[in-house]
């Protein structure tokens, strides 16, 4: 139906702006079909670089922009990407936001968010209801929600894209996003035991998250390298939140061979741990050393500032739209770009004596 020949009043009124372009505009003027100007729209990894080229060029110059509700109806799905999280630290959700909407930018997709709590015996169907009341593309789960396999199994059954963000491999590579949490653990327990620390303490997250058991591995094995140990009476669990970290911090260094260094889980739980200190009359680094892993802004904010593991939790995002939008099959990228890393401030260092 859009086969006709112009006229030449159309292109006029196309070059003036009087009307707007549509999509067969669009194929007309590239020399394409119109299925391929979808795929360029959708960022599909499937178009040649010169046809892309040619027809975003077409596209800028006649200010195209597709319909987002005519392409709901055209595909029976609204063009919405649901972040799906059970996570108790407000920055870091802030921080996969970001970097899917990174991701998203100039993809006509919009980003909804749903928080949920993996304890409950209506999770997945909770989450069903979300994606099909909203009649969602996609969605991206973090950790733990992330781990779940009832709730993996669920979007395989409905036919929902999805991307899964956890500590280690829990899916398929088009459908999971392994951070290396073992790694970071690892770094950290390599620092304090290189400064000479070797009464260490260990602040971790919730039980139910894969991460708290990853970052703990990671941290004994560092320990190891150096002929260091983490003692079971050292260890306290804590739920990732800043009020956790302070109490599990003044349990341990209540011990009467209190450790010299504690390594949390996250910066908030380190920040606590700081606080702590405080209270116990210790000054951080000289009295107690303390790292944190995340290196978000609280990090850098707290006095002293937090030597820290940093973890590209927006990078992650980014990457998590990329592969959930299809721009890219796998990650082509060097794996090092998303490698936690140590970043030292000035809340670490040997011990006395």
């Amino acid at each position: 139906m859009s086969s006709r020949t112009p006229k030449p009043s159309d292109d006029e009124a196309l070059q003036s702006g009087r009307r707007r372009a549509t999509i067969n505009d669009v194929a007309r003027l590239a020399g394409v079909s119109k299925k391929t100007v979808s795929r360029v729209i959708n960022r599909s990894p499937s178009v040649r670089p010169e046809t892309r080229e040619k027809i975003e060029a077409v596209i800028a110059r006649y200010g195209y922009a597709p319909d987002p509700q005519a392409r709901g109806l055209a595909f029976r799905r609204s063009f919405l990407i649901g972040l799906i999280y059970d996570n108790p630290n407000p920055q870091y959700v802030v921080n996969m936001q970001l970097g899917l909407l990174d991701g998203m930018k100039g993809s006509g997709f919009e980003l909804v968010v749903h928080p949920c709590d993996r304890g409950s015996t209506t999770l997945v169907p909770d989450i069903r209801a979300f994606i099909e009341r909203q009649k969602l593309f996609g969605v991206v789960l973090t950790p733990s929600v992330s781990e779940d396999e009832a709730v993996a199994e669920m979007l395989r059954e409905i036919g929902c894209e999805y991307v899964r963000v956890a500590s280690i491999a829990v899916d398929a590579e088009a459908h999971s996003i392994v951070t290396r949490d073992r790694h970071g653990g690892l770094l950290a327990g390599r620092h304090l035991a290189e400064l000479g620390h070797r009464r260490l303490g260990f602040i971790s997250g919730p039980d139910r998250f894969r991460s708290s058991h990853e970052r703990r591995g990671g941290f004994e094995e560092g320990l190891k390298e150096h002929g260091a140990t983490l003692s079971a009476d050292c260890v306290a669990e804590g739920a990732y939140t800043f009020e956790s970290g302070m109490e599990a911090a003044a349990r341990l260094l209540a011990l009467k061979d209190r450790p010299t260094a504690i390594f949390a889980g996250n910066d908030e739980m380190a920040a606590g741990a700081l606080h702590a200190a405080r209270q116990a009359g210790l000054s951080v680094p000289e009295d107690l050393s303390v790292i944190g892993f995340d290196d978000f802004q609280i990090a850098s904010r707290v006095w002293p500032p937090l030597t820290t593991i940093r973890a590209p939790t927006r990078e992650i995002g980014r990457l998590a739209a990329d592969r959930l939008l299809g721009v890219m099959e796998g990650d082509k990228r060097d794996p090092e770009w998303r490698m936690p890393s140590l970043v030292v401030r000035g809340s670490t260092a040997a011990p006395k004596g």
